[in-house]
């Protein structure tokens, strides 16, 4: 009778660790999978907003250098572009990224100057007298004559139709500091820039969320069918 109750097998024990709450090896695998992606994506969303604030600032500091911010800006892109690739693991979401990384980048370089025009920038009608592209040549510089005489600063233009032409009366915006060249003021548009940089980095959040999304359920479905061929 004793040897009978000592070799009966134990019923429920099974059941009985599960109904303690000892969870399933494979869900603390999930669980710690969905916390990952959650930190990755987060991370990936900082570098995103990073690049966008950092740019903008950037060009404030760098008034007049625009070369600065322009070289920043397209190495921020391409940083997003790359870690986007790894958060979604797939190109065809970080290629899309392209496209709102050139409303960014025109945001964060044009912002800073044209707010800065906009903001303290003498306002002038001035005449063009004279235009120093010749021949074939794209590099416009159109010589402005004001109320108080020729202006030291010249109207740049670099393409093939300025739009422009000798005799014209124009408004300008010029910085009195010297700090920023003069625009057209037409052209100025600073509120237009932050909307543009909005758009790209709203963009670039969205792209981010879904690339998190489909990264995961990728690595899932990954160790599922590595899990499979055990």
């Amino acid at each position: 009778m004793s040897d009978q109750r000592m070799n009966a097998p134990v019923a429920g024990g099974v059941g009985d660790a599960a109904g303690a709450g000892v969870p399933a090896p494979g869900g603390q695998r999930t669980g710690r999978s969905a916390g990952a992606s959650v930190l990755a994506t987060l991370w990936v969303l900082l570098v995103a907003w990073g690049i966008a604030a950092g740019n903008t600032g950037l060009a404030y500091v760098t008034l007049g250098m625009d070369f600065i911010p322009i070289a920043a800006g397209v190495l921020g892109c391409l940083v997003f572009v790359i870690v986007l690739r790894l958060l979604h693991r797939a190109w065809w979401l970080a290629v899309l990224s392209v496209v709102p990384a050139l409303f960014i980048l025109v945001g964060s370089v044009q912002y800073a100057p044209e707010a800065a025009l906009d903001r303290r920038g003498v306002r002038e009608t001035v005449t063009i007298t004279a235009d120093s592209a010749a021949g074939a040549s794209k590099n416009h510089r159109f010589t402005l004559v004001g109320p108080g005489g020729e202006l030291d600063e010249t109207l740049e233009y670099r393409g093939s139709s300025p739009g422009y032409r000798v005799g014209d009366r124009i408004e300008i915006l010029r910085d009195p500091e010297g700090a920023v060249p003069l625009e057209d003021a037409v052209d100025v548009d600073p509120e237009g820039r932050l909307g543009g940089l909005v758009t790209g980095v709203a963009a670039w959040t969205g792209m981010t969320l879904l690339a998190g999304w489909r990264g995961h359920v990728r690595r899932r479905e990954n160790r599922r069918a590595w899990s499979g061929t055990i």
